[in-house]
């Protein structure tokens, strides 16, 4: 039906008023604070829609030496105690649901142990295989599988892998006498982490058919590191070492994140000259997160949280996102991303508290196009109104069809009003 005159011309006066309360919020920064009022918070894990962070938040309040608190937080309800065991915890990951919560806890004075923790079942221990400690450090996207590492009796580091049926499983080694699993694919079956070897520290990738399997390194670096991994297991991200030649003072030490696929490991460069380290990636293995360091030990400049891909490359957070750390505030460290790429969590200093706190970083980009900017002009206004009040009625494909249901309607006319004055 055609709408009257009058009619449009009274959304078209209401929408000219919308525009003093009404706005678009698409990034958005979420700084998750402290337990008890703790000295700072860490940020480790993400569900896939953002909703859930775990992490570990430090010290009492007055008392910066006091254990460490597995957190959790939820959009809504804020960050909580996740064990309520009177401290000595840490989370590592989520589930993509956010159900189940993977990390390490004190046990008692000789006993540290990895946790599998879950809204249906509460807290379980997954033991150590007759070991001194064990610490759990990613979980499979439904929660099934676990994966990290424990200290044998002869002070062996072993990396494991834990379901329900099989227990915990010592994984091996490259021959070294350290091995830790620090990441999961989406269904269990990869896992990576980092073996010590004759030649130096290698990331390796690991199968059930095929084993434990070397990534090698990068030409001219000595060690290499694997810490993160894509959805299907073809992704790993870490981060290669240099150790320069006794005697040789033309060579520096040096760490460069690096992301291999296919058998080919690919340096992502660095920021300002300084070391990067990568330890995450999204789902396809697309975008990677991490951070940069000062090149010398004390330097006063503070580390910076990076995003790379490859039509970018590596970027420094704090100016992508310059527009939400107007108050002084840094990202620091980027250490978990959502499979999708969209939510990031880790650790920045917020200038509010004066300390390093957890966050998670909505980067959500800014498509106007469907909240009614049908002109592209970067706005929600009055041309995009008019655009719709002319074709009021019309049918099939139409420019003014904001949903797409292909007919210019109440619908349409309501998206641009809701969202009259939103901009980019």
């Amino acid at each position: 039906m055609k709408q009257s005159g009058c009619l449009r011309i009274g959304a078209l006066m209401f929408g000219l008023h919308a525009s003093a309360f009404l706005t678009l919020s698409a990034q958005s920064l979420t700084w998750l604070g402290t337990l008890y009022g703790g000295s700072e918070s860490i940020a480790t894990g993400v569900s896939a829609d953002g909703s859930v962070v775990v992490g570990t938040s430090y010290g009492f309040r007055g008392s910066p030496d006091a254990p460490s608190f597995a957190f959790i937080w939820r959009r809504g309800v804020g960050m909580q105690d996740l064990l309520r065991n009177g401290g000595g915890s840490a989370a590592a990951a989520v589930s993509a649901d956010g159900t189940v919560v993977v990390g390490s806890m004190y046990v008692d004075s000789s006993s540290i142990q990895a946790y599998r923790w879950s809204t249906s079942e509460g807290l379980r221990l997954l033991g150590t295989l007759g070991g001194l400690y064990s610490y759990a450090t990613a979980v499979s996207a439904n929660g099934s599988v676990v994966v990290g590492y424990l200290l044998t009796t002869d002070y062996r580091v072993r990396p494991f892998r834990w379901t329900a049926q099989t227990g915990m499983r010592d994984l091996g080694s490259l021959g070294g006498v350290i091995s830790r699993a620090q990441g999961v694919s989406a269904d269990g079956t990869v896992v990576v982490g980092t073996s010590t070897t004759r030649s130096g520290a290698r990331a390796f990738r690991w199968t059930e058919a095929g084993g434990m399997q070397s990534l090698g390194t990068l030409p001219g670096t000595t060690d290499s590191y694997g810490f993160g991994i894509s959805a299907n297991g073809a992704v790993v991200v870490g981060y290669v070492v240099r150790w320069p030649d006794e005697g040789d003072p033309n060579q520096e030490y040096y760490e460069r994140a690096f992301r291999w696929e296919n058998g080919t490991m690919q340096s992502l460069g660095t920021l300002y000259g300084y070391d990067s380290f990568a330890y995450a990636a999204s789902a396809d293995g697309a975008v990677v997160v991490g951070w940069v360091r000062p090149p010398e030990p004390g330097d006063p400049r503070a580390t910076r949280a990076f995003r790379w891909t490859a039509q970018t490359g590596i970027q420094d957070l704090n100016l992508v996102f310059a527009n939400l750390l107007t108050d002084g505030s840094e990202l620091k460290a980027a250490l978990a991303i959502s499979p999708d790429g969209r939510y990031i969590v880790g650790q920045g200093y917020r200038a509010a508290t004066r300390r390093n706190e957890a966050f998670v970083l909505d980067t959500r980009p800014c498509d106007l196009r469907r909240e009614g900017d049908l002109n592209a002009d970067g706005i929600v206004n009055d041309a995009d109104l008019l655009i719709v009040l002319l074709a009021f009625g019309q049918t099939g494909a139409n420019n003014a069809d904001v949903n797409g249901d292909g007919a210019v309607n109440d619908t349409d006319l309501l998206i641009i009003l809701v969202n009259f004055g939103s901009r980019c």
